[in-house]
């Protein structure tokens, strides 16, 4: 897979690092900071889930106030996902294409 649109997070990492710049915390967004505040979001969007069946989950959308915290819970997943890849040096969109590629050979189509 060497399609190189399949990912570019590059307004993303830029608009994050601003928001960091002028709040001063960069000196905050350790590696280890940043995963544990990622596990807390993680642990938001689970509980989401947590007690509902597989068709009461499809359905969130369906529920306006639901599906909004849904949404704010996948960004904030995404956020320190996307900042924790950005103090790490891993290039996100690099990852996700070699990634894609090795699932490719992993998982093949039957």
């Amino acid at each position: 897979m060497d399609d190189k649109t399949l990912l570019d997070t590059s307004g993303l990492t830029a608009a994050l690092q601003r928001f960091a710049d002028e709040r001063d915390w960069n000196r905050h967004h350790s590696p280890r900071n940043l995963m544990l505040a990622l596990v807390g979001e993680v642990g938001e969007l689970a509980e989401i889930f947590q007690w509902l069946d597989d068709d009461a989950a499809m359905r969130l959308r369906d529920d306006p106030a639901r599906f909004t915290h849904l949404q704010e819970e996948i960004a904030d997943v995404l956020l320190y996902l996307t900042r924790l890849a950005m103090v790490t040096g891993v290039d996100l969109n690099q990852a996700v294409r070699d990634k894609m590629v090795k699932n490719a050979i992993k998982y093949p189509v039957p």
